[in-house]
């Protein structure tokens, strides 16, 4: 019997009969034979059994296989980067850290949170918590309830002009549209200084009492109150310029004026609302009331023609010396609140246009007032040209607009002789007449917006005839002019009550210079508190005086309002002027907000040319 045998040759196996030593011979020539022949691998490893397996050079990842030394490297690498990580942030996280203080709010900045403070001080009706001056207190809260004549029975809120407690519409109006305007260009410099929230509640304290004055759910009308209150000197009648009482001490009858013909009141409260009802455009609800209101007084504007200062007492005090202004001021404004282009065909109609003076110069060409919108509504319109163009029928006179504000920016420099200017470098816009500053922060506003306008539209400047200056020129104008109101003068007196160390201390006001000792000063009593030489007991922080004479000169005596008292439209002026310079220099106007309800254009084709005739 064979087997096979593990060592290369057959086996025999032998009988059982062999004995032990035959087989222990055979086996020792089975093992010299073994020795004389070389082992393949295979029987190797059964002669020595599992061995140390060789080391593998390469990993397999599953999607890539990478050499072993190479992927050692790399998992260390990040391990170690990762701990350097960890580490540098954990200095960084433990080190005390040095914050850089921000830049100190500028002059301008400084100035525009107290200017806006004149106007809490100025508030009328049940005041606010926050309203944050001392010394004020509710007032007149029954407005229109004294006045069985007047189909509006509650006529509280609002604002006081100047110094006294009457309640012009038509100033206060204008003031609301002027803060309006600035929040709309400057809604960013507003938030940087903190008074966003400020200057909106002020609006729509404003805003609020105008809704009240006409019948503003209906859509015609035909009387809106035009003035709370009565200040005819005359006689010895106990009102608002008779006595001197601080305005939570009335006890005397204040009537309300009405009036049924007055297109420039009515149009500039439609500029008021419509210009508000973008600043609160976020609010729905009060957004649309504002515009339906806005409506309702420009077709009563158009509808019932008149000055509503003709033949009452507001002639005395704001005399209003046409229309045409406020109907191009307000169609402008209505425009942007709506988009509707019946207003935009109203504002550029060439008629309106001339009726407005857009095509004449004279005295006060340029000069932005209370009484005078044409320079606002160039400059307004100025920018539908430049963002928007919107091209035929339009271009025309939005384009003599356009040039009309170019020539008189052109006139607020000091190369030209359009308007005189003090030594101390004041510009006499109302040419050397009585309370100047009121005139010299519009224009201050107006430069510096066309300047941005131009910056915006990538234009480097503007032509003055023949010579070409940089938008920089409009900027110094309107900072040489605000610094000569904040105290770069010959007297070194800052106009800005509360601003700097050296500001006017016997302001005209009657509830600035009267104590809140709860003391009740009757109808004359309070006339020793006019008379006194002594510094106001309460600081008016923020009111703007009506500013110096011609030549530098300003006396600060209480009884000088033309010195001394300051109003709702000046201040809003100051305001405006004053947000419009603050902050940073490379921040501009906010481009879009004022279009956000202007549709798309599509410029209509002019006509043909009339046929050829020999």
């Amino acid at each position: 019997m064979y087997g096979r045998d593990p060592w290369g040759g057959p086996l025999e196996i032998a009988a059982d009969s062999a004995t032990d030593d035959d087989r222990s011979r055979n086996l020792q020539d089975y093992d010299r034979a073994a020795l004389s022949r070389p082992l393949d691998e295979t029987q190797q490893s059964w002669l020595l059994g599992p061995g140390e397996q060789k080391k593998k050079r390469y990993v397999d990842l599953g999607c890539i296989i990478v050499s072993r030394k190479i992927f050692i490297w790399t998992v260390g690498t990040i391990l170690a980067a990762g701990l350097l990580a960890g580490f540098i942030t954990l200095i960084v996280k433990t080190v005390p850290r040095h914050h850089h203080k921000p830049p100190p709010p500028d002059n301008y900045t400084l100035a525009l949170n107290k200017a806006l403070m004149f106007f809490n001080a100025q508030r009328s009706g049940k005041l606010p918590k926050h309203n944050n001056v001392s010394w004020r207190g509710n007032s007149c809260v029954n407005d229109g309830k004294s006045d069985s004549s007047t189909l509006f029975k509650d006529l509280s809120g609002g604002y006081y002009d100047a110094g006294d407690a009457i309640k012009f519409n038509f100033p206060q109006a204008f003031a609301m549209t002027m803060l309006s305007w600035s929040v709309i260009e400057y809604k960013g410099k507003f938030e940087a200084a903190g008074e966003l929230n400020h200057v909106k509640d002020i609006i729509k304290w404003g805003t609020d009492y105008f809704l009240k004055t006409f019948n503003h759910t209906a859509d015609t009308i035909d009387r809106i109150v035009s003035q709370v209150g009565q200040g005819d000197t005359t006689g010895e009648t106990d009102n608002d310029h008779y006595c001197w009482m601080r305005p939570e001490d009335i006890d005397y009858d204040r009537p309300v004026m009405e009036c049924h013909s007055c297109s420039d009141l009515a149009a500039e409260m439609a500029a008021s609302l419509a210009s508000a009802s973008i600043v609160f455009k976020d609010n729905k609800a009060y957004s649309q009331k504002l515009v339906h209101g806005a409506k309702t007084l420009f077709k009563f504007s158009r509808d019932q023609r008149g000055r509503y200062s003709n033949g009452n007492e507001a002639g005395m005090f704001y005399n209003s010396t046409g229309y045409y202004d406020e109907f191009v001021w307000g169609a402008a404004w209505l425009y942007y609140a709506t988009g509707n282009n019946s207003y935009l065909q109203l504002a550029t109609h060439p008629g309106i246009a001339k009726n407005a003076g857009a095509f004449w110069g004279g005295p006060y060409y340029g000069v932005l007032s209370w009484e005078n919108k044409l320079a606002g509504a160039q400059v307004l319109l100025s920018r539908l040209r430049l963002f928007l163009s919107p091209g035929y029928p339009y271009e025309e006179i939005l384009k003599t607009y356009h040039n009309q504000t170019s020539i008189f920016m052109c006139s607020f420099l000091p190369y030209y002789t359009s308007f005189n200017r003090t030594r101390g470098g004041m510009i006499q816009l109302n040419h050397g007449n009585p309370q100047p500053l009121q005139y010299v922060v519009n224009a201050a506003f107006l430069a510096t917006l066309f300047s941005d306008y131009m910056k915006a539209a990538d234009t480097p400047g503007w032509y003055c005839g023949p010579r070409f200056y940089s938008t920089d020129i409009l900027r110094n104008f309107a900072e040489t002019q605000m610094n000569y109101i904040l105290g770069k003068n010959p007297r070194k007196m800052s106009y800005v009550v509360g601003f700097g160390n050296h500001y006017p201390k016997h302001v005209h006001h009657r509830g600035a210079s009267i104590p809140k000792n709860k003391v009740r000063y009757n109808c004359k009593g309070g006339w020793k508190w006019r008379d006194t030489a002594k510094p106001n007991p309460n600081i008016l922080v923020g009111a703007m005086v009506a500013g110096p004479d011609k030549h530098d000169g300003f006396r600060d005596v209480r009884s000088n309002y033309n010195y001394t008292e300051p109003t709702l439209a000046g201040n809003a002026g100051l305001v405006a002027a004053l947000v419009a310079l603050s902050g940073e220099k490379t921040v501009g106007i906010d481009k879009n907000t004022i279009f956000s309800a202007v549709p798309p254009m599509f410029p209509t084709p002019p006509p043909p040319p009339a046929p050829w005739k020999p």
